[in-house]
């Protein structure tokens, strides 16, 4: 019955492209990422771009198994259908893959990660003209595209060949250090007295990264066994900052060398974890309070410089911290809220950029360890982030603090919020059935929740209200500025939920929530 379950799970649909592209389970089947779906998608993409007048795409690919296979996949597949394709020599950076997009002029990238997912992961991600990934409206016509495009048809000639002919060309290094430029003026940051332990969690940040760290602190370690490309994981299998014991190795390797902070790069390095020594070892810091910080510190350094902070627009998801908000509040600075995903706070940064307000641009952040200062890019980028974080940890070591002492002072100043992400993973076809029918029974019986007395409830699915995309997301408020959001994930079998609490950490909702959702 395991062995039938297992087969039904790979076959029993396509793997499904959203606005996150593809992602799925590398492995046999149609619902599993393999040499198969890959071309097959790419050949959708071709058609799209073909019918739309479009000629050139840029590809790149990270540390993952089977990643640099996929790149030369789709690349192949591109080129046999007269597109020009311009492809990273070696894996690079997601965020990387924005710029190129974006300085080689191409109509669309395409970039082949799992980002933070576990090793038996991989996926593939999509670029429009701006660098921004796509959003909704693009995403549905290519799922039509490649929908209506069949498994095995014509084979493509081999990747050698289409290089040979000039169709698929490799990007040059100038690229690269024109964007290593582009990050160093962005962030403008000095030599300091800061000392630093990195790991790159065996992803694509072992090159860059700790070349761009050594122009802006005294001491750079780094975590050698995690500082070399490998799809496997070895040594943190599920490597995803977000998680503690993905940083176990870093923390010990931080504490042997007496570093202010540890850094850690997620594989396709557009997530940043740290970690700040105290007294007692170190403490990790969230991705919301990673994101108050650079709020507080950007906007108190626009005042310094003599700017106007009140010109400066932060851009944030609507599951993210509501303290962004009081502090924009204090400097007069604008604060947007969009759904789940840095490419919605791409595309709000192109809307700017079409109202010629591009410059108005701070800082974008979601709570899921994702950040973006500049417009060079338009998604998040850990290089920026790394670069900035050590800035502002620079700048209050001067002053005799570290991130923490000023985290605390904004707390005292604004309250303390605490944030907590539960998720509930239901794998295969069964599990996708049930998360449906949650989402639908909370929304027909959202006027009380857990013995809670529900104040807002906020359909996300009824866009005609909250003025963004239609998104299968439900926002529940309660008293004291407390509150959840529920969303499956896109990309993944699970349910997420966003849990808030104001003043005090609510255990007992978690412990609620957390036998709700089992069940």
């Amino acid at each position: 019955m395991k062995d039938e379950t297992e087969l039904k799970d790979r076959f029993y649909k396509d793997l499904e492209f959203g606005t996150g592209g593809l992602r799925g389970i590398l492995g046999v089947g149609t619902n599993c990422l393999n040499i198969y779906t890959v071309a097959r998608a790419s050949e959708g993409i071709a058609s799209y771009m073909k019918a739309h007048g479009m000629k050139k795409i840029a590809v790149s690919y990270d540390s993952r198994s089977n990643s640099e296979l996929f790149a030369k996949t789709a690349a192949r597949a591109f080129a046999a259908n007269g597109l020009q394709t311009v492809l990273v020599k070696e894996l690079m950076p997601t965020p990387f893959l924005s710029f190129l997009t974006r300085e080689e002029k191409c109509d669309m990238g395409a970039m082949i990660t799992a980002s933070h997912n576990p090793a038996k992961y991989n996926g593939y991600k999509v670029y429009n003209s701006d660098g921004c990934q796509i959003v909704d409206a693009a995403a549905k016509e290519i799922s039509d595209y490649i929908e209506k495009t069949p498994y095995f048809g014509k084979e493509p000639a081999a990747f050698e060949e289409h290089l040979a002919s000039g169709e698929i060309v490799y990007a040059s290094d100038a690229v690269e250090e024109k964007y290593l430029d582009g990050v160093k003026k962005i962030v403008g940051a000095a030599p300091s007295a800061l000392k630093v332990t990195y790991t790159a969690l065996n992803g694509t940040g072992y090159r860059i990264i700790p070349k761009m760290l050594k122009t802006a602190v005294r001491e750079v370690k780094l975590v050698k066994e995690q500082c070399v490309p490998d799809g496997n994981f070895p040594t943190c299998p599920y490597p995803n900052p977000e998680k503690s014991e993905a940083l176990a190795l870093g923390l010990k390797e931080a504490a042997k060398n007496g570093s202010d902070l540890l850094l850690a790069t997620d594989p396709d390095a557009d997530r940043v974890g740290i970690a700040v020594r105290t007294a007692t070892g170190y403490e990790l810091l969230t991705g919301n309070e990673v994101g108050v910080l650079l709020t507080d510190y950007l906007l108190a350094d626009l005042k310094r410089r003599g700017l106007p902070a009140e010109r400066a627009v932060i851009i944030k998801t609507i599951v993210t911290t509501k303290l962004a908000e009081l502090i924009a509040a204090k400097y007069g600075a604008s604060v947007i809220n969009v759904l789940t995903g840095f490419k919605y706070i791409g595309e709000q940064i192109g809307l700017l950029k079409k109202r010629g307000e591009e410059d108005r641009f701070l800082l974008g952040f979601e709570e899921s360890y994702g950040y973006l200062l500049g417009t060079q890019v338009r998604d998040k980028d850990a290089v920026v982030a790394v670069l900035a974080i050590c800035k502002a940890a620079a700048h209050y070591l001067a002053e005799g603090k570290t991130l923490l002492d000023r985290l605390r002072e904004i707390y005292a100043e604004y309250g303390k919020f605490y944030h907590k992400l539960l998720t509930f993973e239901f794998p295969g076809a069964a599990g996708k059935e049930h998360i449906e029918k949650t989402m639908k029974s909370l929304r027909e019986n959202c006027s009380e929740f857990l013995g809670r007395k529900v104040i807002k409830a906020t359909d996300y699915l009824q866009t005609e209200k909250t003025g963004l995309p239609r998104s299968n997301v439900l926002a529940l408020e309660f008293e004291g500025n407390a509150g959840v959001v529920v969303r499956p994930s896109g990309t993944e079998p699970l349910l997420k939920v966003y849990v808030t609490s104001c003043g005090t950490e609510d255990a007992a909702l978690y412990d609620a929530l957390s036998e709700f959702f089992k069940a």
